[in-house]
């Protein structure tokens, strides 16, 4: 089964059309990944529905980077009890 991380990056690659292979877990959505804010949403509701988690939109959104939104997701499996 594929880590979270890995999971991320496979999201991230599909909605801003940039090749997993370049996509670093400091790399930040906006300034390295050029994600704008529409696909910013995006991302979080392709990540809820990835993970079958509900995320906090305001919590979501102030992540910055990869490597920490791959926690962040983990944390959200963690409390709702989903395998991730």
């Amino acid at each position: 089964m594929p880590s979270v991380m890995d999971r991320v990056v496979a999201v991230t690659s599909r909605v801003l059309q940039v090749d997993p292979g370049e996509i670093k877990p400091q790399h930040a959505f906006a300034t390295d990944l050029g994600a704008e804010s529409v696909q910013s949403v995006e991302l979080v509701a392709m990540f809820e529905e990835e993970f079958g988690i509900e995320m906090d939109e305001d919590e979501a959104l102030s992540v910055e980077t990869v490597g920490d939104a791959a926690e962040y997701i983990a944390k959200v499996c963690r409390q709702q009890g989903v395998a991730c």
